[in-house]
């Protein structure tokens, strides 16, 4: 999982919690069931049967492999429509090539993050280059879709390519965990804040953690924020309770008290166990966001307030009226 890192992480700027900062308890712990999306490339359903009042503004995140692909393997998804949300395509290990109806397309490989704003729609697809497909190879990879407000729903799609060399790189107090801050904000213990490279429409924090063997890692958070935590590799335990969880586990992260009126602010722990499996360190991605608060409606790729939102996106897409699929794509109709 080579994504992005650095030789030494005590050379990185450090971030801590600050004094009194109030502990956030672990609610829940799940296993994300397993299944084939696209083509048939192999994902982990990771937010499965959490209630949404936990995840908002988050719709759901699938763990894209890690599978060691023989050649001739490697696959994608077919050319499909989006509205209302945005998409987080994050890669790990390997290479994806991106291409929609509005012009856009791209590659991502190690350590890169394509956000799409769906908005009012478009079509794309995603799709390993040739290259991989002959070669075969390791990928892995996450894809998270965060909602929009009613009010952004319908805004024109847009696109931002994050390479890996732009993540903000971070250390947590000991040098012991590499933070790689995707998007949102963290603000240590001595008052600096350090901001991702994601512009984000609805405010969320989105990081990819990697533990040393028996580090621990302690993260102020938001108190108007939930939390979550995501099991990449390897193993350890979350919150005071020392909650052991894995990977294709997911944590919900209840309220602190800064957010019932206690202390300045939240913090989350994470710990990694003294031996991991397979992987070197215990790797997590954590995620929080400022809650919607709106109804969601979702239809397969259609993520609205109301059942005639829906019924009227999948109207618009079947018109056309979500673009066309480029004369010169090799996987037209």
């Amino acid at each position: 999982m080579p994504a992005v890192t650095v030789e030494n992480p005590l050379t990185l700027p450090r971030v801590t919690a600050p004094a009194g900062a109030a502990p956030r308890p672990v609610l829940s712990v799940s296993t994300a069931p397993s299944g084939l999306e696209g083509e048939g490339f192999p994902v982990r359903r990771a937010f499965a049967g959490i209630d949404y009042k936990h995840l908002d503004p988050f719709i759901m995140m699938d763990q894209m492999g890690e599978v060691e692909y023989a050649p001739g393997e490697p696959k994608g998804t077919p050319w499909h429509p989006h509205r209302g949300f945005e998409t987080v395509t994050y890669i790990m290990d390997g290479t994806f090539i991106h291409q929609d109806s509005h012009g856009g397309g791209g590659t991502i490989t190690n350590g890169d993050t394509q956000w799409m704003t769906a908005g009012s729609g478009l079509l794309h697809i995603e799709t390993p280059p040739e290259s991989l497909v002959m070669s075969g190879g390791l990928f892995h990879g996450l894809q998270l879709w965060v909602n929009l407000p009613k009010a952004d729903k319908m805004m024109p799609p847009k696109y931002q390519d994050i390479r890996a060399g732009g993540l903000k790189l971070l250390a947590s107090g000991d040098g012991a965990g590499l933070i790689r801050l995707i998007a949102g904000e963290i603000t240590s213990g001595d008052g600096t804040v350090h901001r991702g490279p994601g512009a984000t429409h609805t405010p969320i924090t989105m990081i990819h953690v990697s533990l040393n063997p028996g580090a621990e890692l302690t993260l102020p958070w938001r108190a108007d924020f939930n939390a979550l935590a995501y099991g990449l590799a390897g193993r350890g335990v979350a919150g005071p309770q020392d909650r052991p969880f894995r990977m294709g586990q997911a944590v919900v992260f209840g309220k602190g008290n800064a957010s019932r009126g206690g202390a300045a602010t939240d913090t989350i722990t994470l710990r990694a166990d003294e031996t991991q499996d397979r992987s070197p360190h215990f790797e997590v991605v954590l995620l929080g966001g400022l809650p919607i608060r709106e109804p969601m409606m979702q239809y397969g790729p259609f993520v609205m307030n109301t059942h005639a939102e829906l019924a009227q996106a999948f109207d618009d897409f079947q018109a056309g009226r979500l673009g066309t699929i480029p004369a010169d794509s090799p996987h037209g109709r």
